[in-house]
């Protein structure tokens, strides 16, 4: 019994070593609650789902969670410093914005930071994607429209994939959405990585 154990596991470890000498594409995301799962385990979120699927079929490419609750641009650009160095990432996924908006910071501010953002993975040779984010009509249509056009400015500005806002269709389903009315559930998880898994791999080729 103990030699198979010892067997078993001497067989994972060498499953993991293995998929970590193949993994030659390390993708990054950097966001805010809505991909660090708030509310929910860290095992339950999309990016999990994702690293799950991909451990066999993608085994090339590791894709690695640096999303915190509450994250701002601001706080993102503060970090990435530290993200860049201790993951070396090939790609970095930008989520950020929401909380920015929720907040009503000014967008020329949130603008400079999500450039600075990009310009410094970019100097770094690291692929970018920018997730279009949207806030909630009710903040106002006039500022709910600026908002949403500043992502498509930056990306075009900056040259980088501007991937469609995953909860854009999710907020619809009251079933995907927390009591807050602004998270999404464990139920959506699945969901959201159906959703980002095509424009994720494109970025990684």
């Amino acid at each position: 019994m103990k030699n198979f154990l010892l067997k078993t596991c001497l067989f994972l470890a060498l499953l993991l070593v293995i998929r970590s000498v193949s993994a030659n594409v390390s993708l990054v995301v950097l966001g805010d609650s809505l991909s660090a799962g708030y509310g929910l385990s860290q095992e339950q979120t999309w990016v999990a789902e994702l690293d799950r699927r991909w451990e066999s079929s993608h085994p090339d490419i590791n894709i690695i969670n640096a999303s915190i609750s509450g994250e701002t641009t601001r706080g993102g650009l503060r970090r990435l410093e530290g993200v860049l160095e201790r993951h070396k990432p090939d790609v970095l996924f930008i989520e950020l914005g929401g909380n920015d908006g929720l907040r009503g910071f000014d967008l020329n501010t949130v603008r400079s930071n999500l450039k600075q953002i990009i310009d410094q993975a970019q100097q770094q040779d690291v692929k970018v994607g920018l997730s279009q984010v949207m806030v909630p009509p009710n903040y106002g249509q006039r500022f709910a429209e600026q908002f949403r056009k500043m992502f498509e400015e930056v990306a075009k500005e900056q040259n980088v994939a501007l991937i469609p806002f995953f909860m854009e269709e999710i907020a619809t389903n009251a079933d995907y959405v927390q009591d807050d009315g602004i998270h999404p559930t464990a139920e959506a998880q699945p969901k959201i990585a159906d959703f980002l898994e095509p424009y994720l791999l494109e970025l990684a080729k």
